[in-house]
């Protein structure tokens, strides 16, 4: 089939505009975004600054931060966690608001933490944080080995909904429902990463030191987020902040149907069963907000 010169010159525009994009992406390095916390000589930069690796063992664990706070966005990485399998290594990737006079109470948060390296299965647990210490933890089974290669992990966060993706399935919705009594996040939160050391993620099973180091890396450093105490009101809507434009605040319909395949098939382990009584987005009137 010949294609019209019409035809070739959208697919050309096409091509060159994700080609830009890729390598708009491509171009951030990890010194741009963000700085290392803690165990500085546990993280290392790899590529130009493409890429880091964060290691554990017996001296350190390590983290990063995002160099700037935000009040809504996309906040994306690409992810591989240890090839070294046991319990208690706790690679994360989270937002987080900072603690104010060593109180760490009341405050803001949205988790990915990937429970120990002693799959398959491999288990992801998601929390939320809002004003408060949490407790709304739930677990996915992954659909894939996580430490064999990158996959991508995602939060979208606007004043609407709270959506974590994996590989741009959602696995997790938290609807804004203030209105009727919940609680949301809407402080200045952080983009963070860290290597550490959770018994409490393994049942209390210990780390195997003997496999150390745990070496964990990360990907794509770009940040799509409003920066908190700007110009702009962090729910504007506008082509600036497309997170926050109307088709950010639903899943879109095929979305939703990803979103039910994944919460049939490798959510196992969820608050709202176990413990929801006192949250208001567990009450039947919520639960399939």
């Amino acid at each position: 089939m010949r294609l019209s010169p019409l035809t070739l010159l959208v697919s050309l525009l096409i091509l060159c505009i994700t080609n830009d994009e890729s390598e708009a992406i491509n171009d951030v390095s990890y010194a741009d975004n963000y700085f290392t916390t803690y165990g500085e000589d546990h993280l290392i930069q790899l590529d130009q600054g493409k890429e880091i690796q964060l290691t554990m063992d017996l001296a350190s664990g390590t983290g990063f931060m995002s160099k700037r706070g935000y009040g809504s966005g996309y906040f994306q990485m690409k992810i591989k966690i240890p090839k070294s399998q046991s319990p208690g290594v706790l690679p994360t990737f989270y937002l987080t608001s900072l603690c104010k006079e060593n109180n760490c109470t009341g405050h803001d948060e949205l988790d990915f933490e990937f429970i120990g390296t002693d799959g398959p299965p491999f288990h992801l647990q998601t929390n939320i944080y809002s004003d408060d210490n949490g407790g709304r933890e739930q677990r996915t089974l992954l659909w894939f080995d996580p430490s064999q290669d990158f996959h991508q992990y995602g939060i979208l966060w606007n004043k609407y909904q709270i959506v974590f993706f994996v590989d741009n399935v959602p696995v997790r919705v938290y609807k804004n429902l203030t209105e009727y009594g919940g609680r949301y996040p809407s402080k200045e939160m952080f983009v963070t990463g860290s290597i550490w050391e959770g018994m409490w993620a393994s049942g209390g099973k210990p780390v195997d030191w003997s496999k150390a180091p745990f070496e964990a890396h990360y990907r794509e450093f770009d940040i799509y987020g409003c920066e908190y105490g700007g110009d702009h009101d962090c729910s504007t809507q506008s082509e600036m902040f497309w997170w926050n434009t109307r088709e950010y605040w639903f899943l879109s319909p095929k979305q939703q149907s990803l979103y039910q395949n994944a919460k049939k098939k490798y959510v196992y382990d969820d608050y709202c069963v176990n413990r929801g009584n006192n949250f208001t987005e567990c009450q039947p009137q919520f639960i399939n907000h």
